[in-house]
């Protein structure tokens, strides 16, 4: 098992401890750094800034939504991290939700499944800089030949000669047939809520991506990358009560009342009436109610909050379930090393 620091994105202002955690993770042996972004700060900057610092951890996004830029821009600073980084980037991508997309990119959120295809084949065709770049369309059409066009675009590759025709991309994905994309076109698979009680589930939704023709890996060389609250302590209600301000945001408040697929992954898990109370109560305005009411155990379906003896065991289960690397959020220096001196064993 992998440890990856989830650095997230930033609240309302920036964090003032990221640096000693970055240099921590790659003190104690961490695998990875992720960053993220929602409406606020931006995942790149982050992680080019705390990245420079590193010389030997991977540099993830967990995850890029794919709305704020064209797949051009978007692997262009890919090819650019992966120069600076010398070969340590992952691009992880998400197609965030219609809210975010239409609300604050002004983009249409339709057919998602079909713009993450298009959207990855272009960046890989910008790193194998191998012809012009093409692209038929119809979500992100190269050349542009649409209402208002010149007819004046031109076909280019990138100045830059990528370092790596082959930078990972992994994909943010809940439901069956993202999950089962990913598993066709992507490196890897980034679960932001997962349980290893239904690992037998998300076995069949990704067996199905690797069955299909010109799959790019199968199960063996496939990263599971899953973010998990690994809190060790002998406090565990106190834990328990500090994640669900942000569970209940996620899970009643995350999207609109009917879309939300942060939602749907409880529900999947067999949470929905736990769903449903919890949206009830924070979109009328009573948020610390709503986290009052979620049952520890359903935090616990997809967090590990306990003693270093339960924690061990259940990082064991994770690892049996499938779960390539675990995407923690430390709050110390000392959290990280704990953490990693565990894992290790």
């Amino acid at each position: 098992m992998k440890l990856g620091l989830q650095l997230g994105y930033w609240g309302a202002q920036p964090p003032d401890n990221h640096a000693e955690l970055v240099d921590a993770a790659e003190t104690y042996g961490f695998d990875a750094i992720f960053t993220a972004e929602a409406w606020g700060s931006d995942a790149y900057t982050p992680l080019a800034w705390w990245g420079s610092r590193t010389r030997r951890l991977r540099l993830g996004t967990s995850v890029l939504q794919m709305s704020a830029r064209t797949p051009t821009a978007c692997a262009m600073a890919a090819l650019t991290l992966d120069h600076l980084s010398e070969g340590r980037h992952i691009v992880g991508l998400g197609v965030s939700g219609p809210q975010v997309v239409e609300g604050w990119y002004g983009q249409s959120f339709a057919r998602p499944l079909g713009r993450t295809r298009e959207y990855v084949d272009i960046m890989r065709k910008v790193w194998a800089r191998e012809a012009p770049v093409t692209s038929d369309g119809p979500h992100y059409p190269l050349p542009y030949a649409g209402v208002n066009a010149t007819g004046l675009g031109k076909p280019l590759k990138p100045i830059v000669h990528p370092r790596r025709a082959d930078i990972p991309v992994f994909l943010g994905a809940e439901g069956p047939k993202n999950i089962a994309l990913a598993a066709e076109i992507a490196d890897g698979w980034l679960p932001l809520f997962y349980t290893p009680r239904m690992a037998d589930t998300y076995n069949s939704w990704l067996d199905e991506g690797f069955a299909r023709p010109g799959a790019r890996h199968s199960r063996e060389t496939f990263e599971i990358c899953a973010t998990a609250q690994i809190v060790i302590t002998d406090d565990a209600p106190a834990v328990y009560a500090r994640i669900k301000p942000a569970l209940a945001l996620y899970m009643g408040g995350m999207g609109s009342e009917d879309t939300n697929f942060h939602a749907e992954v409880y529900r999947r898990m067999g949470h929905g009436e736990v769903v449903d109370e919890v949206t009830a109560l924070f979109r009328s305005g009573r948020k610390d109610e709503a986290a009052q009411v979620i049952p520890d155990a359903v935090v616990d379906d997809s967090a590990i909050v306990g003693d270093e003896d339960h924690v061990r065991e259940q990082i064991a289960v994770w690892a049996a379930a499938g779960v390539t690397t675990m995407l923690v959020s430390p709050r110390s220096v000392d959290e990280v090393r704990r953490l990693a001196e565990l894992v290790q064993g």
